[in-house]
């Protein structure tokens, strides 16, 4: 049936059910122009759209396939556990097998308790570490997505960004009231009412924006200053920057981890966690209330309990490497084809700034910095330029880039020549 309808059908059908054709706004195509593409199905490096079109995939579900998509290893595991049943409101083995590996891979982690997505994951780790302290106060930073719960979706980056929003709608103010905003890589001066600073700690929300020497230990030293939590929101860098994360990379360890996405191998999933003292505050040992039906879900477990079962340390360092190789080429081919371009690498984790020809911008260091090339407007075509070439990014320039294990070589250099070609057209189409 998906082949006997076009990707514009597929959408205008989707209009009339759900809300403007999509069940998340990045994917909605507005902040870029055009129809989405309606994805049939994906293997490996490449998804394939209702009209047989095969994509070079780089969006790889804003991070979660880490092994690319359709791993055999991943449909095995979830093949098997599905035959057992797939929910029972009760304990199963997965979940302690997946809690096992992350906590054996996290060093400074004790516990952690499974949701169902990274907004759930955020949300309940900022009432724990409320709970804890006994503070209400809670610090975030400029462009820095944490989900769409609503304490922390003012000056959000992600989807908010693209569609140039402050916030959203029917958030009422007190329920950020208690909630403050700084500049990301400035480190704020706290006082002893804060509960949590909440952070990415490789920004990849406003584009991507890499610490500042100095910012991550500041918030530590400042936290522990007036005794308030640290928590990393990893649900992109967890598993996908290194086999321990942002803290193992960067050499800071958070109060409190977030993660999704890649733990999850490609199924929903979220999970918050931290020392047992801090834990020991969730229900049903203690004050702090949460829970959610499908939490720890078996095929979720499975799943993500396949994909970091499959990645060795080793596998980190050689993905990290192709990308950062594939970045400095890549960048160089669009500004061989005419237009600006940065793209900047963090770990595996690759930014995409477009910009016009002559543009004499740096990597940015926050949001404002990356607002204003974003606002440029070039990102856009380019975007259209590579999609007619084969080549899928995330449709907003918000977004990174994410080079899976399942991209080759072959493919990496691929994207590189029609690169060029694709910033060439816009060019030609700017004169």
């Amino acid at each position: 049936m998906a082949d006997s309808f076009t990707n514009e059908q597929w959408f205008e059908r989707a209009k009339e059910v759900i809300p403007g054709g999509v069940n998340s706004p990045v994917r909605s195509f507005r902040s870029v122009g055009g129809t989405p593409y309606t994805v049939r199905s994906g293997h490996g490096s490449h998804v394939t759209d209702v009209e047989g079109r095969v994509y070079l995939d780089f969006v790889q579900s804003y991070g979660a396939s880490l092994l690319g998509h359709a791993h055999p290893v991943v449909v095995d595991a979830v093949e098997v556990t599905v035959k057992n049943g797939s929910t029972f409101g009760a304990p199963t083995p997965g979940e302690v097998l997946l809690a096992e590996a992350i906590v054996e891979r996290v060093e400074g982690l004790e516990q952690i308790r499974f949701v169902s997505s990274g907004t759930e994951a955020v949300m309940s780790a900022v009432r724990l570490a409320r709970g804890f302290t006994g503070r209400d106060k809670i610090v975030k930073f400029d462009g820095c997505y944490h989900g769409h719960s609503d304490q922390l979706l003012v000056a959000g980056g992600s989807g908010v960004a693209e569609l140039g929003l402050p916030g959203s709608a029917g958030v009422p103010g007190g329920a950020i009231a208690d909630t403050w905003v700084a500049p990301y890589n400035e480190v704020p001066r706290l006082d002893d009412d804060v509960a949590c600073v909440i952070v990415e700690p490789i920004a990849a929300n406003m584009n991507l924006v890499q610490p500042k020497e100095g910012f991550l230990e500041g918030l530590r030293a400042e936290c522990d200053r007036v005794g308030a939590l640290l928590i990393f929101d990893e649900v992109i860098t967890g598993f996908r920057v290194g086999p321990g994360g942002c803290a193992d990379l960067l050499g800071v360890t958070p109060d409190l981890w977030c993660f999704g996405k890649v733990i999850g191998g490609g199924l929903p999933v979220g999970g918050f966690g931290g020392s047992k003292e801090i834990l020991s505050y969730l229900a049903p040992q203690g004050p702090v209330y949460q829970g959610g039906t499908l939490s720890g879900n078996p095929l979720a477990m499975a799943a993500g309990k396949a994909v970091l079962d499959a990645v060795t340390p080793n596998d980190y360092v050689e993905l990290t490497e192709r990308a950062q190789n594939f970045a400095r080429s890549f960048c160089g081919a669009i500004r061989k084809g005419g237009l600006w371009a940065c793209v900047p690498a963090a770990g595996p984790l690759l930014g995409l700034y477009i910009a016009p020809p002559g543009s004499d911008f740096s990597a940015p260091s926050n949001y404002a910095e990356s607002k204003a090339i974003a606002e440029t407007g070039l990102y856009a075509p380019f975007f259209h330029a590579m999609l007619e070439r084969g080549v899928a990014l995330a449709p907003g320039s918000y977004e990174v880039m994410f080079v899976s294990m399942a991209h080759s070589d072959e493919e990496l250099a691929m994207t590189i020549e029609l690169a060029q070609d694709a910033a060439a057209s816009v060019v030609t189409a700017l004169a």
